[in-house]
């Protein structure tokens, strides 16, 4: 039986699946089944969009207790069908292979995967078993250039405020507002205001005016009320845990 998470990830995708893709999946989920192998579990997390649809996931007020219970306490509003059967099955590999084989799996389906499929990677690490072994592929994925895949990792997502160091977590903000996603979308984005990030912005919004650029209004999300000692003052933001 799957651990109560992936569990509850399975459900979430099946109830939204035509009966083909339900049974396609309940097969790639099954250890003796088709994605038993490192080759077969890449094929069918490729196909996974083809199998399941790519709907928005929209869970009910009934599932967003049910995903609370297991330990899913942020929204997965911008997730797909599609993304949660794959991150079904990159937990369900955690619980059959070792440490390393599971890094090396998670890596190679966000190498080799296109957009979506790198999207459902990142979107899926908060869920992994000792998801701090994965650090080093989300700050390698702020720095895609490709929109949505700094998305899935940047927004809605609590993996970068609870794992990343602070360069690393200042860096992704500051490149959230370069490219103009609202810091709203930054998931505990309150917890980790500090001195540093505000300088960071103080000057960036420094440079735009000089070079009679408009800034960002979000900016004062990070100046305002930060104290010379480092702690936040008490905020709440919509993003936040």
């Amino acid at each position: 039986m799957p651990r109560p998470l992936a569990a509850c990830l399975l459900a979430l995708a099946g109830r939204r699946a035509a009966q083909a893709g339900r049974d396609w999946l309940a097969a790639a989920a099954d250890p003796a089944g088709g994605a038993a192998d490192r080759p077969a579990f890449l094929a069918a997390f490729a196909i996974a969009a083809r199998r399941l649809g790519t709907a928005p996931l929209a869970p009910t007020a009934a599932e967003v207790a049910d995903l609370a219970a297991v330990g899913v306490d942020w929204p997965l509003d911008a997730w797909r069908v599609d993304e949660t059967g794959r991150a079904a099955l990159l937990a369900l590999a955690g619980e059959r292979l070792s440490e390393g084989e599971h890094v090396a799996l998670v890596e190679e389906a966000y190498r080799h995967g296109d957009t979506r499929e790198r999207q459902a990677v990142l979107r899926a690490l908060p869920l992994l078993d000792r998801p701090a072994r994965f650090v080093p592929l989300g700050v390698d994925a702020c720095r895609s250039h490709v929109q949505p895949v700094f998305e899935a990792i940047a927004c809605e997502n609590p993996f970068p405020v609870r794992h990343f160091p602070d360069l690393h977590w200042n860096q992704m903000v500051l490149k959230a507002l370069f490219t103009d996603v609202p810091l709203d979308r930054v998931f505990g984005l309150a917890s980790r205001r500090s001195p540093e990030l505000a300088r960071m912005a103080a000057d960036y919004a420094r440079e735009r005016r000089l070079a009679g650029r408009s800034v960002p209004a979000d900016i004062e999300r990070l100046v305002a009320g930060v104290t010379a000692r480092g702690a936040p003052a008490p905020r709440e933001d919509a993003g936040s845990a």
